[in-house]
Order: C-alpha cells, then sequence, then structure tokens
C-alpha cells in the first residue's frame, strides 16, 4: 500500500484551531502501518467523549465543539478517519474499503483503551462509529447521533443520490467548497481553505472521493451483512441514545426515526432537532455541546 502524508507546514495558523496533534499508529491487514492523527484535549480523569467526522471533512469540524465540551469539564477526542485531515491517506482508491476503515478505528480505540464514551458522530462518523459501538458496546455509555445512518442496502434519499452522482463525476472534488455549500452559513474563505488544506493535489482525495460509493445503499454493496449484524447489536443497546438531526439537511432527511424507534436507549429520551446544512457541526455548535453536556449530567 503507497501512503501518502500531507506537510504539516499545511496546517499552520488555521483559525480557531489551537490544538496540539496528537498520534497513534494503526496496522492494516497488509501490514502497512498507518498514521491517525486526533485531537486529546481536557482533563484526562473526566469520562471521554468521541467526535467522529465524516466525508470529506476532518477533525477541523469540530473546533467549536471541542472548546465548548472542555470548558464545561469534558475530555474530548477527535480523531482523523484515515485517508482525512492530518492522518496517513493511502493513494489508491482502492485502498479504501468499509470494512478497512472500521478496523483501524477499532484498533484506535483499543491501542488508546478508552472507556465510558460518549459518541457524537454525523455523516460516515456515523456509519464508522455505530459499528465501534455495535463492535464494543461496553466501551459506550452514550451515543448522539446526528445526520448520519447506518444503511443495509434498502436504498438512498434523492439528497444522497445527488451528492453520489457529483462526487464521482466532478473533475477535481472541491472539499472546502462541498463543505461551504453542506453548511447553512457561509464560511470564511480561511474556513474553507483549513478544509482543503489536509489535500495539497487531488491524489490526497483518493478516500474523499471512494467514500460516497461505499455506503452500502443496494443489496449488491459490501458491508450490508456486516451492517445488519450491528443492527443486531444496536437493537439491544439500551444506554442513552440521543438524535440531534438538523432541520436543513437533505441527505439523511428522516433516518432519525429508524434510530429512535429501532434502539432501546433511544426511548425517552430528549431528540432535538438543530438549526443547520449536512454539516450542523458548523451551524450548531452551541446546541450539540449542550445536547452531549446534557446527555452526561443526566446520566450522573
Amino acid at each position: 500500500m503507497d501512503v501518502l502524508r500531507t506537510p504539516d507546514a499545511r496546517f499552520e495558523g488555521l483559525p480557531d484551531w489551537p490544538y496540539a496533534p496528537c498520534y497513534h499508529e494503526v496496522t492494516d491487514a497488509d501490514g502497512t502501518r498507518l498514521r491517525m492523527h486526533y485531537v486529546d484535549e481536557g482533563p484526562r480523569d473526566a469520562a471521554p467523549v468521541l467526535l467522529m467526522h465524516g466525508e470529506p471533512s476532518w477533525a477541523y469540524l469540530y473546533r467549536h465543539i471541542i472548546a465548548g465540551l472542555v470548558a464545561k469539564g469534558h475530555r474530548v477526542l477527535a480523531p482523523d478517519l484515515i485517508g482525512f485531515g492530518r492522518s496517513d491517506k493511502p493513494a489508491s482508491r482502492n485502498d479504501y474499503t468499509y470494512e478497512r476503515h472500521v478496523d483501524w478505528m477499532s484498533q484506535w480505540l483499543k491501542g488508546l483503551d478508552l472507556n465510558g464514551l460518549t459518541l457524537f458522530c454525523q455523516d460516515w462518523g456515523g456509519l464508522i462509529g455505530l459499528r465501534l459501538v455495535a463492535a464494543f458496546p461496553e466501551r459506550f455509555a452514550g451515543v448522539v447521533a446526528g445526520n448520519t445512518f447506518l444503511p443495509v442496502g434498502g436504498g438512498m434519499t434523492d439528497g444522497f443520490k445527488a451528492w453520489l452522482d457529483f462526487s464521482q463525476r466532478v473533475p477535481e472534488l472541491p472539499v472546502g467548497f462541498i463543505v461551504n455549500g453542506g453548511s447553512g452559513r457561509n464560511l470564511t474563505d480561511a474556513e474553507v481553505a483549513a478544509y482543503d488544506a489536509p489535500f495539497p493535489d487531488e491524489s490526497y482525495k483518493e478516500g474523499a472521493r471512494q467514500f460516497p460509493a461505499l455506503v452500502p445503499v443496494t443489496p449488491e454493496h459490501a458491508s450490508v451483512a456486516e451492517n445488519k449484524a450491528a443492527w443486531e447489536v444496536l437493537e439491544r443497546f439500551d444506554k442513552p441514545f440521543v438524535t440531534a438531526f438538523s432541520d436543513g439537511d437533505a441527505v439523511t432527511r428522516g433516518m432519525d426515526v429508524p434510530l429512535q424507534e429501532r434502539i432501546p436507549g433511544a426511548k425517552g429520551q430528549p431528540h432535538v432537532t438543530l438549526s443547520g446544512g449536512h454539516f450542523l457541526q458548523e451551524d450548531s455548535p452551541q446546541g450539540i455541546v449542550d445536547v452531549i453536556d446534557a446527555l452526561i449530567r443526566r446520566r450522573g
């Protein structure tokens, strides 16, 4: 496996990003070692909050949420998926599979020996994060899901189909433009540039290009069986599970309903609808902080 690493200089001087990089090495089944970046802020003796980003963003998406949660006394971890942010980037699209991503994140989770986790997940952060909850339910104390789902080949929304078609056909994938367009507010030029920072050129974007095609929206997709098995665990998950979807996301609209109906821990929870687009972290960071903090405090 050939691997690219974004130069550190690309991440200097990003707005609202004072966080020191942390790294953990994971090993692919073929023996390739990959460096995964993550942020780890707040008191180490506090129960950890895990913030998982999706496509095509990185941990920068959580910059205001990290600060808000740390101010409330929480430990916050925000990893970059392999292929994104400051994490290493396999150079071939064929190196990116759903199951590899789950394995890489599982190694990171076990390597840091994290327990008592409260997960917030959005987009692919949920497709991977909910698989982690199903694989290690004993490590998670609660979940907040926003604009995400765990598909098992049952089709796609019109919004997702439009995104899939665009992502596979556009000659150059305009990452910062995509995040800006998927947010309810207009990002500044510096913020757009921060989302472009991990990708010096198109060769670094193979993971971002491949991710939409990996979503198991048809029965023929890989990982349908694995996601069905994960649902069997989630349908027994009785710890607090809150949905915090936005009111302006065509890609995942309505997908909070099956999460609420099928996961026992979602019963009786104060589910909320936040203001924003697909990248609700850009639109309602304080709302997300409040939902996560309230879940932890209710839990005691």
